[in-house]
This record gives C-alpha cells, sequence and structure tokens, in this order.
C-alpha cells in the first residue's frame, strides 16, 4: 500500500490548533447554538424551562451537561418539520431515515449547513489519503439516506472526480471500477464484501485494482474486518463516521497515517461521553454512549443528542482533535442472550478467525422451549463447502463464540451465497423470539 499521509501545509489551521484553541472556538459556538435552539424551536423552550436551564447559565463546557438530551424520538414526535428552527423556506435540502420501526425521523439543511456537510466530507476524504482530481467512486445509497449525497457533494468540494454509481447492481461496480479506475471507493463494508466476491466470481485480482483507499461507514466493523479488507485489495481502509440527525457521513473520520481511532471534527460538533443507564458524563477514556452538540448548524441545531453508538473519547494524535475509538456497538443493537450482553462485532471478529469461513453472516435469535437461542448463519468459503469442511468450521466457530463471548450458538455453516445481501446497511439481526 503507498503511503497516503497528507503534507502538514495541507492540514486547515484547526486540525492542528491547541487544546486552548478548539475549546475556546467550542464555547463561543456552543453559546450560539444552544441560544439559537432555545429561541426558534419550541420544542427546546419547553425541554429547557421544563429542566430550569437557560441559554445565559452557559457559561462553561462542563455546563452543558444542565442540559437535557434530545433523542431519536423527539424527532419522530414532532415529524416532520417541528424542530427545524429556520423557516422551511430556508430549507433547500431534507433526508430521512427509513422509518422501518416507525415515523422516519427527518433532517433539514439551509444552504450553509449543506455547504459546511460538504467541507466536512471533503476534509474527511483529504484524512482518508484522497486529494483533488482523484476519481471517487461512491457506492452509498442516493436519496434519502444522507450516505450517497454527503459523500458526493463532499468529494466535488474535494475537487475530485465523483463517479455517483449508488448500491446495487455489483457486477456493474466491478466494471466500473476496472473501467474509469478510481482511486478512492467510498461504501459500507457489508457491501464491499459484496464487491469483492463478485471481483472473484469474475475472476479478477482485486489486488490489481485502482482501488488505493476504502472510506467505509453506516455500520460498526472491525479492525478484523479492516484487515481482511485491506490484504484483499491491497489498500487502506479507513473509518468514517456521521448520523442524519446531527448531519450525515463526515462527523468524523480516521486518518489514514494512523488509523487509531476516528478525529471527531470539534469545531463543529461537542462530543461527549454518558454513562447509558444514568446519563452521567463520563471522563475521556471510559466506554459509554456518545452523545452530540452540534456548534454551527441552522436548520436542525441538536443538544446532546443521544447517539446510542458506544464507544470512548481518546487524546488526538495525528490531528489535534479528539478521536473516538471505532463503535463496538449500540445500545439498542445489543443482544442480551442467557444474561451476556453480545455485540453483532463480537460475532463478526470470532468468523474472521476461522479460515473457511465469509465474512457474510447474519445472526437470527429465537425461543427453544422458553430459553433464547442464538443461531449464526454464515457462508462457507467457495474452496471450503464441502459437508465435512462446513461441519468443521461449524464446530470451530461455535468454540470460538463459547470461549471468548461466553455463550453457547447454534452455527449453520451455508454454501456460498446463501446469506442475504445487502447493498446498503447490512441487518446483522433477525429477532424472531416475539414471533414464538
Amino acid at each position: 500500500m503507498e503511503d497516503l499521509a497528507p503534507h502538514p501545509g495541507d492540514l486547515e489551521p484547526i486540525e492542528t490548533a491547541s487544546r486552548d484553541e478548539i475549546s475556546s472556538l467550542q464555547l463561543e459556538r456552543l453559546k450560539w447554538s444552544v441560544k439559537h435552539a432555545y429561541e426558534n424551536v419550541p420544542f427546546f423552550k419547553a425541554r429547557f424551562d421544563e429542566k430550569g436551564v437557560h441559554p445565559d447559565d452557559l457559561k462553561s463546557l462542563a455546563d452543558l451537561s444542565k442540559f437535557p438530551f434530545t433523542t431519536k424520538h423527539d424527532l419522530r414526535d414532532h415529524y416532520p418539520f417541528g424542530l427545524f428552527a429556520v423557516p422551511r423556506d430556508k430549507i433547500v435540502r431534507v433526508h430521512a431515515s427509513s422509518g422501518t420501526t416507525g415515523k422516519p425521523t427527518v433532517v433539514g439543511y439551509t444552504a450553509k449547513d449543506i455547504d459546511m456537510w460538504a467541507h466536512l466530507v471533503a476534509r474527511s476524504i483529504r484524512a482518508s489519503g484522497g486529494r483533488p482530481g482523484d476519481i471517487i467512486h461512491v457506492a452509498y445509497g442516493y436519496g434519502l439516506f444522507t450516505g450517497g449525497l454527503g459523500a458526493h457533494y463532499g468529494a466535488e468540494k474535494m475537487g475530485c472526480t465523483v463517479v455517483p454509481v449508488s448500491g446495487g447492481m455489483t457486477e456493474r461496480q466491478v466494471t466500473l471500477i476496472q473501467d474509469f479506475k478510481p482511486r478512492i471507493i467510498m461504501v459500507t463494508p457489508s457491501y464491499l464484501l459484496s464487491i469483492l466476491d463478485e471481483f472473484r466470481r469474475q475472476g479478477i485480482d482485486p489486488r490489481e485494482s485502482s482501488l488505493a483507499t476504502g472510506i467505509f461507514g453506516a455500520e460498526p466493523w472491525t479492525n478484523s474486518m479492516r484487515l481482511e479488507i485491506e490484504e484483499a485489495f491491497d489498500m487502506h481502509a479507513v473509518d468514517i463516521y456521521g448520523l442524519s440527525e446531527i448531519l450525515g457521513p463526515g462527523v468524523a473520520n480516521e486518518c489514514v497515517e494512523t488509523k487509531d481511532g476516528l478525529h471527531i471534527w470539534e469545531d463543529h460538533f461537542y462530543p461527549e461521553i454518558i454513562d447509558p443507564e444514568t446519563g452521567e458524563v463520563l471522563p475521556d477514556g471510559e466506554i459509554g454512549e456518545l452523545v452530540f452538540t452540534t456548534l454551527t448548524k441552522e436548520g436542525l441545531p441538536m443538544i446532546r443528542y443521544r447517539t446510542r453508538d458506544l464507544t470512548r473519547l481518546l487524546p488526538g494524535t495525528a490531528r489535534s482533535m479528539r478521536r473516538m475509538e471505532k463503535i463496538t456497538g449500540r445500545s439498542d443493537d445489543m443482544i442480551i442472550l442467557r444474561g451476556v450482553n453480545v455485540f453483532p462485532t463480537q460475532v463478526e471478529e470470532q468468523i474472521l478467525k476461522c479460515d473457511g469461513l465469509s465474512p457474510h453472516f447474519q445472526i437470527e435469535l429465537s425461543k427453544s422451549n422458553r430459553l433464547d437461542v442464538m443461531t449464526v448463519h454464515v457462508e462457507a468459503l467457495p474452496g471450503s463447502s464441502t459437508i465435512d469442511a462446513r461441519k468443521t468450521s461449524a464446530k470451530e466457530l461455535a468454540h470460538h463464540i463459547k470461549s471468548v463471548i461466553g455463550i453457547s450458538a447454534v452455527i449453520d455453516v451455508t454454501e456460498p451465497g446463501h446469506v442475504e445481501r445487502s447493498a446498503g446497511k447490512a441487518k446483522r439481526v433477525v429477532d424472531n423470539r416475539l414471533k414464538d
């Protein structure tokens, strides 16, 4: 893999500013954002008044802990435009979640918000090793999902050539990569695995492709998966983080020269880590739930938004801004199985230890005689799909899960191609326990 570290002169001054400079800017912007939300969104005014706090009470960054949290339920309760802080005709774009578990969460952007978003995605692309003039293959979904258009505008802001492929049509994805020769791909890690399968199906060595960097987001993925992807494609694999309620992709990004956690762009977002149960703010270095407050957003300011993502805050390395560790899971996708907390990423790590198994898997939860049962459906690699080989792999994986995670699981090793594929976010868990 080539050295893609940016030249220090290419960085913005804020990326190498002192902590004092960053904190001073954050406090100035935080005061504006809290006041903007209070004065322009009836929900925030009512919530602050109920809690007995006022924007004038914000004298230091630590004072933010006095203010109430915002949750996804609040956005759904005020569907569609009830949390916008500017007149509707000042909103130039809306995005929304899929709404598969209820009403979708709707987010709105002013023209200034869109420009800021593009700027931060461009910063993230540069941190990943991108340069003006690079061809970027965008395989995130376009539409109401923030991934495709967020990546697209940022790549254009960077001065790159964008190939707006979106998700799906995997055979065509490979053809375009071969023909257009992009240096960068932006895609979910699970869909990149489908693209990898298609390379191999066509008899093309992925290591000979033009790809130098993959920028992966929208779902948790492990460092073991990083190594798998980097080995398969001979390219750098870096993590990008975002969520539509806060912005979209580009809230934080790994630096290609270190790959040691995602630097949060703290000039636009103030992060906190809280105890998911008590809401208490935890010190840097402790694992808990990530909370964000936007510092510059006009259309939809968010004050202490609970992301449900679990991580911890660490000091800056390649940049002055603090890092967040790779997301280990979400407090709302954690599986509680017979009293043990399990995350899909933990299962993925054990699968990647088994030479005969591919990274394509899905966890099914069910009940048998009133007991919870976890079945892991996982594909054998093409060269390891005989009945005996699959039995051996199933036994090996069951052992790893039992010894590392501490639970017994039923392992269903299928032939290649039998686990459901996704061109967007992978659906890792199917919970049938309430159906039984």
